[in-house]
C-alpha cells in the first residue's frame, strides 16, 4: 500500500478530529472552500487573540473594524481591482479543463513565472510543451479572468456588486469616519479581521489556495516625511531578519540574514515602518512554533510588485511540499485614499499640525488566517515515537489548555471530576472533560488534537484529594493537591514555570498508566 504524504496525514486527522472540512461536503461542494470544526475553531480563534494582542493590544493606536463583505461596483473601479486584478486562465482544447497558466508551468517544468505576459506565458506552454493535467490535450492561448465574485443589489438587478478580494477597501472607505470619531493622530492604525473571496481558477492545496478566506490586516496611515521615523527604532534596529533580496533571486540565491538597520542602510527594506512590521511579524510567526530557519521576507521584484504598492515583502514559510506566502507586507503609499478621493469626490485628508492637510502613506501587514493555520498544523504534526500520531502545538494555540477526565466511570471517580472540571473553568482554564473510552485512548484522543495537559481524577483522589498530571509533550505524570492544580495549569501555560521545575517541586509517577 502507497504510504500517505504528511500532506494527507494532516487532512486524514483534521477530518477524523473535527479541526476542517470541506464545505457541503455531503454534496461533493465546490473546491476552494473549507469549514473549521469544533477543534479547529478553537485553534483559529487562539491564533486570532495572538495576533490582537499582538498588533492591536499592544499599541496605543491601532483601531480595530469589521466592515461588510460586499460593497459595490464604483469602490473596486476607484482600486483598480475591476481593472487589474486578474490572473491568466488557460483552455484545454479537448475536455475543455481550465487551468491557470502560470501554475500549470510551474507544476510541469518547475519554472516561476511571475510578472510574465499572457504572450510570453503562451511561448513557455509551447515551448515546454505544457499539456491539460487531465487528458493530456493541447492548451489554449491565456486569456485575462478577473477573480472577484459578482453579485446583484436589491431586487432591481441594475446595481451590481462584488464580495470584497480583500479586507483592506473598508478601512479606506472608513478612514475620514474614524479618524474624526477616534480623534487619531498620524500616525494610526486600523486592523480588521475577516472573509475575502476570489474566484481562484484552480483552488489546491488543501487551506492554500482558497476561494473564501480570512485575513488579518492593518492599514498603517503615516505621514510621508515620518516614514523614515518610527518611535520604536531604536529598539529594534539591531534585530535580526532573513531576507531574499532582489539581487539574490536573480542568481538563485538564498535568504541573508541582516539587522534591520543593515537593511534600510542598504536599500534592501524600504523604510522604518516596514523594518518595523517585519520585527513584529517575526516574533509573531516564532510564537506560532515556526523556528527562524523556516522563514524569510522575499522582497517581491518589480514586475511581482502590486499596482497600488511602492515596495512589498513576502514572508515566506517553507512547507513541506514548497514555499508558501503567508504574510504579505506593503506600501501602498496614497494610492487608495487618492482613488477614492477622486472617485468619490470626498477630502481623504487629514490635519497635521504645522502642515496643515495632508493625504496619509499607508504600511500594510496582511496576514493569510488559513495559511497560517495550516503552517501550525503541518510544524506541529508527529508522526512516530507513539503508536498514535499527535500535535505539539504551542500552548497559546491548543484547542483545550487541559483534559478533565476520570480513571473510571465509578465509586465516585466521575462525579468528581466533573466537579474539578467546572471549578477550573471558573478559574478561567479552557478545559475539556472526557469519559468515553479507557483511560489510554482518551490520552491518545486528546494527544491527536495537541491537548498540552491531562488531569486525571484516580482512587487517590478520592483518599486524599490530589490528582495526577500528564504532560503531553513527555507523557511524564505529576501528582499534585486538587486545590492547586488549576494555578498550576495557568503558570504551565503561561510559561511561568517549565514542566521540569514543576517535576523537582512534586511526586513523579513511574508507572505508566496508558
Amino acid at each position: 500500500m502507497k504510504k500517505k504524504s504528511l500532506q494527507e496525514d494532516i487532512v486524514d486527522v483534521c477530518l477524523r478530529r473535527g479541526i476542517i472540512f470541506p464545505s457541503a461536503e455531503i454534496y461533493n461542494g465546490p473546491s476552494g472552500f473549507y469549514e473549521f470544526g469544533p477543534v479547529g475553531e478553537s485553534i483559529r480563534q487562539n491564533i486570532i487573540q495572538l495576533w490582537q494582542e499582538a498588533f492591536v493590544n499592544a499599541e496605543n493606536n491601532v483601531y480595530e473594524i469589521s466592515g461588510s463583505t460586499i460593497l459595490p461596483e464604483n469602490v473596486f473601479e476607484a482600486s483598480g481591482h475591476l481593472e487589474s486584478f486578474n490572473d491568466p486562465l488557460t483552455q484545454c482544447e479537448g475536455c475543455k479543463s481550465m487551468f491557470r497558466a502560470d501554475h500549470i508551468i510551474e507544476e510541469q517544468v518547475g519554472i516561476n513565472v511571475d510578472g510574465k505576459s499572457l504572450a510570453e506565458l503562451f511561448d513557455i506552454i509551447k515551448e515546454k510543451n505544457i499539456v491539460c493535467n487531465t487528458c493530456k490535450g493541447v492548451l489554449t492561448m491565456p486569456r485575462e479572468f478577473n477573480m472577484m465574485f459578482s453579485t446583484t443589489i436589491g431586487p432591481v438587478s441594475d446595481k451590481t456588486g462584488y464580495l470584497r478580494p480583500e479586507t483592506a477597501q473598508n478601512i479606506f472607505l472608513n478612514f475620514r469616519r474614524i479618524s474624526h470619531s477616534m480623534r487619531a493622530k498620524l500616525p494610526f492604525g486600523v486592523a480588521q479581521i475577516g472573509k475575502a473571496y476570489r474566484n481562484e481558477i484552480s483552488p489546491r492545496n488543501f487551506l492554500i489556495r482558497l476561494r473564501e478566506f480570512e485575513q488579518m490586516e492593518i492599514e498603517m496611515f503615516v505621514d510621508p516625511d515620518e516614514i523614515n521615523n518610527h518611535t520604536y527604532w531604536d529598539d529594534i534596529k539591531d534585530f535580526e531578519v532573513r531576507i531574499l533580496t532582489r539581487e539574490a533571486q536573480q542568481k538563485n540565491g538564498k535568504p541573508k540574514k541582516m539587522t534591520l538597520e543593515q537593511g534600510i542602510t542598504d536599500k534592501i527594506i524600504h523604510n522604518q515602518y516596514m523594518a518595523y512590521y517585519m520585527f513584529k511579524e517575526s516574533l509573531f510567526v516564532q510564537d506560532l512554533g515556526i523556528s527562524e530557519d523556516q522563514f524569510w521576507f522575499r522582497h517581491l521584484l518589480e514586475n511581482q510588485t502590486a499596482h497600488y504598492s511602492k515596495a512589498n515583502y513576502d514572508l515566506e514559510i517553507q512547507f513541506p511540499f514548497g514555499i508558501v506566502e503567508c504574510i504579505g507586507l506593503a506600501y501602498r503609499t496614497d494610492y487608495d485614499l487618492i482613488k477614492h478621493a477622486e472617485k468619490s469626490k470626498t477630502n481623504m485628508q487629514i490635519n497635521v499640525p504645522g502642515k496643515g492637510n495632508i493625504v496619509p502613506h499607508v504600511i500594510e501587514p496582511s496576514f493569510g488566517l488559513n495559511r497560517l493555520v495550516y503552517a501550525v498544523l503541518l510544524n506541529s504534526y508527529i508522526s512516530e515515537g507513539r503508536e498514535w500520531t499527535w500535535f505539539k502545538f504551542p500552548k497559546s494555540i491548543a484547542p483545550w489548555e487541559a483534559l478533565i477526565t476520570p480513571l473510571m466511570k465509578k465509586d465516585g471517580m466521575d462525579e468528581t471530576a466533573e466537579n474539578l472540571y467546572w471549578d477550573l473553568k471558573d478559574q478561567g482554564i479552557d478545559a475539556i472533560y472526557d469519559n468515553s473510552g479507557n483511560i489510554g485512548k482518551r490520552y491518545a484522543r486528546n494527544d491527536e488534537v495537541g491537548v498540552p495537559f491531562c488531569i486525571t481524577v484516580d482512587y487517590d483522589t478520592l483518599k486524599d484529594e490530589t490528582v495526577t498530571i500528564r504532560d503531553r509533550d513527555t507523557t511524564e505524570q505529576i501528582r499534585v493537591s486538587m486545590d492547586e492544580v488549576g494555578s498550576i495549569i495557568r503558570e504551565l501555560i503561561l510559561e511561568i514555570i517549565t514542566w521540569e521545575e514543576i517535576k523537582e517541586e512534586t511526586e513523579v509517577l513511574n508507572e505508566n498508566t496508558e
